[in-house]
């Protein structure tokens, strides 16, 4: 038997996206080396069972350093500012221990629904310090095993406004942080951070994303600026921003418009549907504004848009179980999705973020990771309407997760 036809695991009976059938998947040295098995294939096998196989989700905006804080202060904040101004106040007593144990329970529950990629955002300032950067950096190579995660440092409460702040990033990037944020609508002066930003992220060649236009009032924003900017320091496809709900207030053409601006601006966008909804619209008595920017219409024009998990279990989203399929079918319920765009809120999950975070080894492809989730539903457009749930995840060809498919006890 030829040694070519040798694999370190064969995923049998998966059914892609886009086959009309169930193929087997041949992984060698982590790997796909195939998609249908030449003659004669052997090795380990494990039985998809003729269900549906995605690439594992991608979270393209998580803050592990923050979660899990419900039951440390109060939660009846009405809006962002108090959100902030309750973690603030905790984090001068946040150790790299506890960062690191209630990240690691974010991870747990990420990897369980099928995550392989994250980007988790980490404050750095001089409440916080280092300490947060040092324990998501541990996480992020003790998991390695299960998800890949990039670690974006970022100012929270400001830049220009907090002394101290900008040595703590420069540092956290000289360390090994993989790329870098802001939040300039906590500035004093936004338009002088995303400058100072830009210039940082240029002298050490790193990615830029900003927490940018998190409210519902069009008449002024920020997004501009950052395109403006991206253009002029050549980092097309290097910026991505997170929440912009300005643009759900948005009547149609002046929402085109803004879509068009980022197209040819290149500048990505990821909306947190839990946070979101939570915490924008709180002053209105009744008939509530969603708050929700539709990414399935800015990818029409050409943006490319991610949906992700933000936070979980803490004064900004009290809720949260880090499942982006949940999350992918919060956003389609509540952006009145119909059926023919399923597929479009899959890819919001999927490919779209893996784009975003530059990752050019995405997918069920030969040669890249086998990284796969198998969802207990047997198509993968049933998969969002369904909630169908992980019963095997992989990463780089091993199995990570096992779940039993639930048993109904009939009398």
């Amino acid at each position: 038997m030829p040694q070519a036809a040798a694999f370190d695991l064969i995923l049998r009976n998966a059914r892609l996206a886009d086959a009309a059938a169930p193929v087997d998947i041949g992984v060698r040295q982590g790997r796909i080396a195939c998609i249908g098995l030449p003659p004669g294939a052997h090795g380990p096998a494990v039985d998809a069972g003729g269900n549906a196989v995605l690439p594992g989700f991608v979270d393209t905006h998580v803050h592990l350093d923050k979660a899990c804080l419900l039951g440390r202060c109060g939660h009846d904040h009405g809006s962002l500012a108090d959100a902030i101004r309750a973690v603030s106040a905790l984090k001068r007593e946040f150790t790299t221990e506890d960062v690191y144990a209630r990240g690691a329970r974010v991870l747990d529950k990420a990897i369980a629904k099928g995550t392989t990629r994250m980007r988790s955002h980490v404050e750095v300032d001089p409440r916080a310090g280092l300490r947060s950067f040092a324990a998501i950096k541990a996480l992020k190579q003790d998991y390695a095993w299960a998800i890949d995660v990039q670690i974006c440092v970022f100012p929270q409460e400001g830049l220009t406004n907090d002394p101290g702040t900008e040595d703590l990033l420069l540092a956290a990037l000289r360390d090994g942080a993989d790329l870098l944020g802001g939040c300039p609508y906590t500035d004093s002066d936004p338009q002088a951070q995303i400058t100072r930003l830009f210039e940082m992220a240029r002298d050490f060649d790193v990615a830029l994303d900003f927490h940018l236009d998190f409210d519902l009032d069009p008449s002024w924003r920020h997004l501009d600026e950052v395109c403006r900017q991206t253009r002029q320091h050549g980092y097309q496809g290097r910026v991505a921003i997170g929440h912009v709900t300005k643009l759900s207030a948005l009547p149609p053409a002046e929402f085109d418009a803004a879509a068009r601006l980022l197209a040819e601006s290149g500048v990505a966008l990821t909306v947190l549907p839990a946070t979101d909804l939570y915490l924008t619209g709180r002053e209105a008595s009744h008939n509530v504004p969603r708050g929700l920017t539709a990414a399935h219409r800015l990818v029409q024009h050409g943006v490319c848009c991610s949906i992700a998990t933000n936070n979980v279990l803490n004064p900004f989203t009290p809720f949260g179980d880090a499942s982006l399929l949940r999350m992918a079918n919060f956003y389609a319920n509540v952006a009145q999705v119909g059926p023919g765009d399923f597929g479009a809120c899959l890819d919001l999950v999927t490919h779209l973020p893996a784009r975003l975070m530059q990752l050019g080894d995405y997918g069920i492809t030969p040669g890249n990771p086998a990284d796969f989730v198998v969802l207990d539903t047997a198509r993968p457009s049933d998969a969002l309407a369904e909630l169908a749930e992980p019963l095997m995840v992989f990463k780089r060809g091993r199995q990570t997760v096992r779940r039993q498919p639930v048993q109904l006890l009939r009398p």
